[in-house]
């Protein structure tokens, strides 16, 4: 039925054209009545929904929600009453209305829905309700009017008469809705849960805000406010709501893995142009520009924050993703991705997904943007505007052409980069090394050298990125300029007047948003498809084969090996062949073998570490593993040993003491409660073998794999070790367990001995089994015999010896010890570069005990002291008076990261601007200002064209006002692509320069910095902060420019037009003080941000490195957790800071919402005096500037947020650097020096930092050139720290040190540094070729490298590689044994031959034959040089001519 009949309504046209307006009285009971009722029932299966998806816990009845139910009734009532007095009328014989029946049924049934909705949203826990509030809004909004029309009619201004029972209901009734509506801007409390935690009592208040809070993000007020009156910490921020959480978000992963502005506008200019129409009109459009501007505002918020939250989620499944790849990938797959590849993962690409991801929609919205502003320009200027769409057809090939090669050029990028990052991890893992051998000139040439090719497909880049930005900057003016020439050149009313001009050119505007977003989507689309590319080859690649090992339970020993074959990799020869082994329960089974016969790579096979290519593998019960590179978190000792599980003080206890681990404690400045640095920078390489070892113990394990735990520790600890823990009578006792080992002093314990050659096992059985074999074996035991000297444990050599005449005989025995002996000096002679079975005679073995290593004797200490590891005496007694908190404080060695609060410095800005260029910068500024004022004065030039009415009928005159503004378009694209390619020059060049410098700083920062700071740290330095510089920074400062420009001009324009809008600019302008609260929030946020991804990175690379150790122990899903609990932690700080974007929007938009209403309202008042043109050019101005300022703001505040990144490299390119390489303002030492090799201690003191103890008191020392001197002392004793004082690595507090007299003090760190060698304890190599890894600067012929190899004996090694010398060199050396890189770290110091030789654990990781070669090359290649040597143990020493002891008092001589 119609509604005139329902309520027989008057004609409704009245309304609008009458200088009084006011709706109907029928108008106002059904469509304003009807309209949010309908609305309701629309939403009600929405909130249905969401109140069946609710978990939340029933809310407490509160004063808030009665009194929403109480009103509720009282509204019902009002409705019934209504009923009631209609029902009365009809009753009485007065005509009823059907309106008066219908419209209370509709409202009462309503209210009862929202009741309902109301009641059932408070037991499902729903705090507030989003279609209610709507709802409550709309019905209250449209009740405005009906309220207008029954005050006037009760005052008597409608003329109409008022019945008083309605009036009165209405009257009640408004007030109440006005209630209602209030009360549903606030939202409910939440029941309060017994026993929160601690960590909860600061949650996140969006969960408990209301739908209009929400909407407007009030709730993020309070952090505003703070964060603008000082500076937020850590503790500041709000948890992390559960549904950003990694473990909902990676759950989701997981499971999928597996025109009205238009129209508002013509009506202005059209109401300005007719003096006619009422001035109501007028305000009205203004009115409705306003509500237009504040509507798609709040709608933008939202989209943009659920977009932005979507974007999070995504980086975080993704972060997750990359993690646990990285712990189940294969190893064959593992050599093909690179730390620094796998990083980049994590940081760059994931987060180019996240920037997609919010503006993905735009793929779709910009063509539909698009295709509506040419819909209504076709309204305007009919056929003429197709000539601008021909011309964006023509460009989109060009577009279609340029995407595809920054694809090309975003994937070179990636790929510098991450050769530049996994180059600088590699770096900083071994910085140590590169400092003792003065390398690190070659390796920073080398991270420059690519970083220039960085630069320049960076450079590229840029150049095409100003070249897009030419082009789509120019599309809007250029489709303008086209199709204004062809209407009024063709058209033949083809009049261009002020209203046809100005909303075509508001239309052209609107183009300019969705065109200039086209590069940008395509960029980042681009952006993301290569990261696509990328993370799909990553996550897709072959996982470590799960059914590898079996774990059948029925097998009846727990570990099985039949004709077992297996290989690093599918495609490679298998590393051991035909393997077949069986260790019973409770066993202990010693391997034994040379080096590179496949010891380790046996215990890889029984963790399903290696391709298994034939055979079966079976392990019964849980494993324990041990490597041979004791893996140590960066955590306390503590939480080193527990590894995650709970602690039992008795089971801690014993543990410690049977891996002799007290005394170590008791010296450490805070106990098991010191903190461990990244590798165990501060331990010995014992100190690490023993806690993981203590770890394997703990862990109370069915079987345990053992990769030679006693190659680092002396003969007194390894006993120790083995009779507490390994042996028959230790913790282990009832385990089984595989000893990995190249000792022989507790052989003879084992139930069982596998011994392996050349990937096969040529031999098993007990021992003396094998030794009544005499096979390998038995000859495995005539070498160590015979090497022998008077300085080996009697007891030991006794036992052997006797056990081999009794299978061979006496004299049988002698005859073989002779030819062992004849055989092996004769091959030592003549410098074999490939050991056999027989050895060299016995020689002093040149070692450490605290090295990590493979392959030591254990005989003789340097002190024979029943303390483990030769400690003499009682450990020390802490310090008297020291409290629990000192010394926790003590223990502490990672510092926490620096984080700057405040402003960013005014020094921050000049540091980049002075990198970037003063020229380049002032002519940026000049030329952006430059385009902006040919744009404004095209706009100009419009509005006096479209109001000068001679042209319309002059074609001359009509042909220059055309010509002049082309021209002045032109000009405005010119001077902007100029600026472009300006400042992306300069910003590239500081790019390259402050990378440089940050590259060059961190070089040469002393070491203690490197043992204080996580290398996750430094890395992100290098990896998100210059990525910043390189792509974000630069668009981030144009964007910023551009805009700021844009929004002078937009003042100037309406200003121009309008001048009494001057006005309103200065309140406005402090309205707009809202984006100082924003920037001081958004700033700390940031830099919050940039610091808790630090810890994401340390831990990635921690379990990269210790994955193998990871997965042995069982612990992916603990790690996975720590990692998940890390992104939170990030998120924790993103979220806010992505918060404060769109709250500081909302208000943005709210003040440029005024600045629209006013230009609009002061071209209304003043329509009789000014031109049409300017009022067509203010508006147009001011629906850009809601835009353009919005984006400035933000633009500015991302300018300080990313600039933190400048802030952060500056920081660690001013930190303190160590002392001068090359020393230019002193004569240098000459070439040849040290002839002599004479080296004097005078009264040396020293500290590892400042503020700690002195380790070395009062050293003096003189030893004489050509000297070989043995230093022992006990663990602690400061041994090291005396080879570390001679390179400079620690410098002296008192006292000096002279070389052939010249004090160290007075050279260069290179001078000195080149002139003595180390052969370091722990071998480390670096990618990249063999030759480069023995000589980095190119210094030597391949002929001497040849040498050195053959005198380190691994020339023949050499030659069987395909690629000789140029052989690539795995990350870390991860393709090469752990003997082969010691040997390689030997041939370096063969290379260098200087007169000065410091030997630290020179043989670790080498077998007993190839040690007594090492040791007859060193006598023979260095006998007229100086030789330090390190030991616990007198054999090592035996050929020093004398013996310095470190002594009793830590430090001391």
């Amino acid at each position: 039925m119609p509604v005139i009949h329902l309520c027989r309504c008057q004609n409704a046209s009245s309304v609008w054209r009458t200088d009084d307006p006011d709706f109907t009285a029928c108008f106002e009971r059904t469509a304003l009545v009807w309209a949010p009722c309908a609305l309701l029932w629309l939403l009600a299966p929405v909130e249905i929904f969401l109140l069946k998806r609710s978990t939340e816990n029933p809310l407490p009845r509160t004063i808030l929600n009665v009194s929403k139910c109480v009103l509720a009734a009282v509204l019902l009532i009002v409705q019934l009453a209504s009923l009631a007095i209609s029902a009365q009328r009809y009753h009485a014989g007065h005509h009823v209305r059907a309106v008066d029946v219908l419209t209370p049924i509709i409202l009462f049934a309503t209210i009862v829905l929202a009741l309902l909705l109301t009641v059932l949203g408070r037991r499902r826990g729903v705090r507030t309700s989003g279609g209610l509030w709507t709802f409550w809004t709309v019905l209250l909004l449209c009740a405005v009017p009906e309220f207008r029309t029954r005050l006037r009619a009760a005052i008597g201004q409608t003329g109409s008469e008022q019945p008083v029972g309605p009036f009165v209901l209405y009257m009640v009734y408004f007030p109440v809705l006005f209630g209602e509506w209030l009360l549903s801007c606030f939202a409910d409390t939440p029941t309060q849960q017994r026993g929160e935690k601690a960590e909860e009592e600061k949650p996140c208040p969006e969960g408990s805000a209301s739908f209009l809070s929400q909407l407007t993000f009030a709730w993020f007020e309070p952090m505003a406010l703070l964060g603008w009156r000082r500076s937020l910490r850590r503790e500041d921020l709000w948890r992390l709501d559960t549904s950003h959480m990694c473990s909902t978000v990676v759950a989701e992963f997981n499971r999928h893995w597996h025109g009205l502005l238009h129209s508002t506008q013509n009506a202005i200019i059209g109401f300005v142009s007719d003096p006619s129409e009422p001035a109501w009109h007028g305000y009205f459009y203004a009115v409705l520009m306003v509500l237009v501007s504040v509507l798609m505002s709040l709608v933008l918020g939202q989209y943009f924050l659920l977009m932005m939250t979507l974007g999070m989620h995504v980086r975080t499944a993704l972060m997750s993703a990359v993690y646990t790849k990285a712990l189940t990938i294969s190893n064959s797959a593992r050599r093909e991705s690179t730390v620094g590849e796998i990083v980049n993962l994590m940081s760059v690409d994931a987060q180019r997904f996240m920037d997609l991801v919010g503006y993905v929609c735009m793929i779709w919205s910009a063509p539909y943007q698009i295709g509506l502003a040419v819909y209504f320009l076709y309204q305007e200027l009919g056929a003429s505007v197709f000539v601008g769409i021909a011309i964006m057809v023509v460009l989109m090939p060009l577009q279609l052409y340029t995407s595809r090669l920054y694809e090309k050029l975003q994937l070179k990028q990636m790929k510098y980069k991450d050769m530049r990052v996994k180059m600088m991890n590699e770096i900083l893992g071994g910085i140590k090394v590169l400092k003792l051998y003065a390398w690190e000139p070659s390796f920073e040439q080398h991270v420059l050298d690519i970083r220039d090719q960085e630069i320049r497909v960076l450079r590229k880049t840029a150049y095409l990125n100003a070249f897009n930005q030419f082009i789509w900057s120019c599309a809007p003016f250029m489709v303008c300029l086209g199709s204004f020439a062809t209407y009024v050149l063709t058209e033949t009313d083809g009049v261009l007047d002020s209203r046809r001009a100005f909303v075509s050119l508001a239309l052209f505007s609107a183009l300019r948003f969705p065109l200039a977003m086209l590069p940008f989507i395509t960029a980042s689309t681009v952006q993301a498809r290569v990261s696509l590319k990328r993370m799909n080859k990553y996550l897709n690649s072959e996982d470590l084969d799960e059914h590898a090992v079996s774990h059948d339970d029925a097998e009846s020993d727990p570990v099985v090996v039949e004709a077992g074959s297996f290989a690093w990799e599918a495609t490679a020869p298998p590393t051991l062949q035909d393997v077949t082994l069986r260790v019973s329960r409770g066993s202990l089974a010693a391997v034994v073998g040379m080096v590179g016969a496949g010891k380790s790579s046996l215990l890889s096979a029984l963790l399903g570490e290696m391709e298994k290519l034939t055979g079966r593998v079976n392990v019964k019960g849980s494993v324990a593993y041990v490597a041979q590179e004791a893996w140590i978190q960066n955590a306390t000792l503590k939480e080193n040993i527990l590894f995650g599980r709970t602690l039992d003080e008795e089971l801690y206890n014993r543990c410690v003491d049977a891996c002799a681990l007290r005394s170590d404690f008791d010296m450490l400045p805070a106990g098991d409660g010191t903190e461990i640095g990244e590798k165990g920078i501060n331990l010995s390489g014992g100190q690490k073998q023993r806690v993981a070892l203590a770890r394997a113990v703990y862990s109370d394990r069915d079987v345990y794999l053992l990769d030679d735990p006693l190659s680092a520790v002396d003969s007194h600890v390894g006993k120790h070790i083995f009779e507490n823990v390994i042996g028959p009578e230790g913790m282990l006792k009832d385990r089984t367990r595989i000893l990995v080992t190249h000792g022989i002093a507790h052989l003879s314990r084992a139930d069982l001995i596998v011994v392996l050659r050349d990937g096969r096992v040529s031999e098993t059985g007990p021992y003396r089994q094998l030794m009544d074999n005499r096979g390998a074996f038995s000859d495995f035991l005539l070498q160590y015999l015979t090497e022998a000297g008077a300085e080996d444990e009697e007891e030991e050599l006794d036992e052997i010896k006797h056990q081999l005449e009794e299978t061979l005989g006496r004299r049988e025995l002698q005859r073989k010890m002779e030819r062992v002996r004849q055989d092996s000096e004769s091959r030592a002679s003549q410098g074999e570069g490939s050991p056999r079975p027989a050895t060299a005679s016995r020689s002093a073995s040149v070692t450490s005990v605290e090295g990590a290593g493979s392959v030591r004797r254990r005989r003789g200490s340097a002190h024979p002291h029943p303390h483990p590891e030769g400690d003499g005496g009682p450990p020390p007694a802490p310090p008297v008076g020291v409290t629990t908190e000192e010394r926790d404080a003590r223990g502490r060695l990672i510092e926490a990261e620096k984080t700057e609060t405040g402003k960013v410095k005014l020094s921050v800005y000049g540091f980049y601007a002075r990198a970037v260029g003063v020229l380049l910068t002032l002519a940026t500024f000049l030329l952006y200002i430059a385009s902006e004022a040919c744009s404004v004065s095209s706009n100009i030039w419009l509005s006096t064209w479209t109001e000068d009415e001679t042209s319309f009928n002059d074609t001359d005159r009509r042909n220059v006002y055309l010509s002049v503004y082309g021209a002045l378009g032109v000009g405005q694209a010119l001077f902007a692509v100029s600026a472009s390619f300006c400042l992306f020059t300069g910003l590239l060049s500081a790019a390259r320069l402050m990378h440089s410098h940050l590259l060059s700083n961190v070089l040469r920062l002393p070491m203690s910095f490197f043992d204080t700071t996580p290398l996750g740290r430094t890395i992100n330095r290098f990896g998100d902060d210059v990525d910043t510089l390189d792509n974000a920074l630069p668009m981030v400062i144009s964007d910023c420019i551009v805009c700021f420009c844009t929004v002078l001009g937009t003042l100037f324009a309406i200003c121009y037009a309008t001048p009494i809008f001057l006005a309103v600019v200065a309140p406005v302008l402090v309205v707009y003080n809202l984006a100082r609260v924003y920037v001081s929030t958004s700033r700390q946020l940031k830099r919050l941000e940039s610091v808790s991804r630090s810890p994401i990175y340390s831990h990635f690379g921690e379990t990269i490195s210790g994955a193998a150790t990871i997965r042995a122990f069982g612990k992916v899903p603990e790690f996975t957790l720590k990692s998940e609990e890390l992104v939170d932690d990030n998120q924790t700080c993103y979220y806010p800071s992505m918060i404060a974007n769109r709250w500081l929007a909302s208000r943005l938009d709210m003040v440029t919402a005024v600045i629209i209403f006013f230009a609009a309202v002061f071209g209304v008042l003043a329509r009789d005096t000014i031109e049409v043109g300017l009022v067509g050019m203010s508006i147009s101005y001011a629906m850009v500037v809601t835009q353009e300022f919005n984006w400035f703001v933000r633009m500015t505040s991302d300018v300080e947020t990313d600039i933190v990144a400048v802030e952060r490299i500056k920081e660690y390119s001013e930190t303190p650097q160590e002392a001068v390489w090359v020393d230019e303002s002193r004569p240098r030492p000459p070439p040849e020096w040290p002839q002599s090799g004479r080296v004097q201690f005078n009264n040396y003191q020293t500290r590892y930092r400042p503020g700690l103890e002195l380790v070395l008191k009062g050293i003096d020392a003189d030893i004489s050139g050509g000297e070989k001197i043995g230093i022992v002392g006990r663990t602690g004793a400061g041994k090291s720290s005396l080879t570390l004082a001679l390179f400079r690595i620690i410098e002296a507090a008192a006292g000096d040190i002279t070389l052939d007299g010249i004090r160290i003090s007075d050279i260069g760190l290179h001078d000195l540094r080149s002139k003595i060698t180390i052969i370091p304890q722990d071998p480390v190599l670096f990618s990249g070729t063999l030759r480069q890894n023995m000589d980095p600067f190119d210094q030597y012929s391949d002929d001497q490298v040849w040498a050195a190899l053959e005198h380190s004996h691994l020339k023949m090694f050499v030659k069987g590689l395909d690629a000789g010398l140029q052989h690539e060199i795995s990350e870390g050396g991860g393709n090469l044994s752990v003997g082969q890189r010691q040997l390689i770290c030997l041939g370096r110091a063969l290379l260098r031959k200087t007169k000065i030789l410091v030997l630290d654990e020179a043989t670790a990781a080498v077998d007993l034959e190839t040690d007594d070669l090492i040791q007859a090359t060193i006598r023979s290649e260095f006998a007229d040089c100086t030789v330090l040597t390190i030991a616990h143990r007198l054999n090592t020493i035996m050929d020093s001519t004398r013996y310095g002891r470190v002594g009793m008092e830590v430090g001391c001589n």
